[in-house]
């Protein structure tokens, strides 16, 4: 049985000092909106180095169930009341990788992600082997085409995301997010 989930890492770029007013909006509004259509909704962070930046982080069981779950929020009445004070909050929202793993554990306070972008996958997964276990959960890039095209994410790159990742930094471009639970 195949475990694995489709996973949106979404990086959003804010207004200066609107952070928390979307922070309140989205615990009030948006999680039990999306949950309520299939939706699991994880991870929710303050960027530690960004303070302008709110990371979160949703997933779906399979391809077919993100487009339906998509849609059926993004057409329904919670997105139409709040969409307009949710996006006033936003320089982008774009910022987004869809990923293959075994989606995310509740985390305390402070989590460290880490996106990779190997250069050769056999030196990554023989990287992976010394380095990360299962609780790094560890996620690839989902190369299926994006069916929910109102959503856009990062194409043409081929990452990995983990999670409190050893201390060692990976050989291959990285980038080390520092976050702060919600």
């Amino acid at each position: 049985m195949n475990t694995l989930r489709v996973v949106e890492l979404r990086r959003y770029t804010l207004h200066p000092g609107a952070r928390d007013t979307l922070i309140e909006l989205f615990e009030r509004e948006f999680v039990t909106g999306q949950e309520a259509v299939g939706i699991a909704v994880g991870g929710r962070f303050r960027d530690l180095d960004a303070p302008d930046r709110f990371v979160w982080m949703r997933s779906f069981p399979d391809m077919a169930s993100r487009r339906r779950s998509l849609e059926a929020f993004y057409g329904g009445p919670v997105w139409r009341r709040h969409r307009d004070a949710a996006n006033a909050t936003m320089l982008d929202s774009d910022d987004v990788f869809l990923l293959r793993g075994p989606g995310f554990a509740v985390v305390d306070a402070e989590v460290a992600i880490t996106v990779c972008h190997p250069e050769d996958e056999t030196a990554f997964d023989a990287y992976a082997a010394r380095h990360l276990g299962p609780s790094h959960a560890l996620h690839r890039t989902e190369h299926a085409p994006n069916d929910f095209p109102a959503l856009p994410v990062r194409e043409g790159e081929d990452v990995r995301v983990w999670f409190n990742g050893p201390a060692e930094p990976s050989p291959w471009p990285s980038e080390r997010l520092r976050l702060a639970r919600v």
